[in-house]
């Protein structure tokens, strides 16, 4: 096979795979979100607000739908499965730090964290 010929093959497979690495990649470095309890979020917090939680996802509800706890309470959060690490088990025994939207219906008074990112914590 002539040398051209596997330059190009080489480029068009790497052109082809990159796209699928960059959607594992996740930004988890330093950010402005401020880190919250779920007691904090629930006592002050806004509709749409961005929040950062650090605990356990304690039980899946069905669908996208799970419940999150840490020690000062619980919260429904809403997790598409694209959010969660490829290839990494996650269990009510495995810390994370969920980073989203907080809903808040004024009318029903039901509150709900849109998860947008899920990453898994050591401490």
């Amino acid at each position: 096979m002539p040398f051209k010929k596997i330059l190009k093959t080489s480029a068009l497979m790497f052109g082809l795979a990159l796209p699928v690495a960059a959607t594992w990649a996740q930004y988890a470095g330093p950010t402005s979100v401020p880190n919250l309890t779920v007691k904090q979020l629930l006592e002050t917090g806004q509709d749409d607000q961005h929040a950062t939680l650090r605990g356990f996802i304690v039980s899946h509800d069905g669908g996208e739908h799970y419940t999150f706890a840490d020690d000062t309470g619980r919260l429904k959060v809403e997790i598409d499965a694209k959010y969660f690490p490829p290839g990494v088990k996650i269990d009510d025994k495995v810390r994370v730090e969920l980073s989203g939207e907080f809903d808040k219906d004024r009318l029903t008074g039901k509150t709900e964290l849109d998860v947008k990112r899920v990453i898994t914590v050591l401490r």
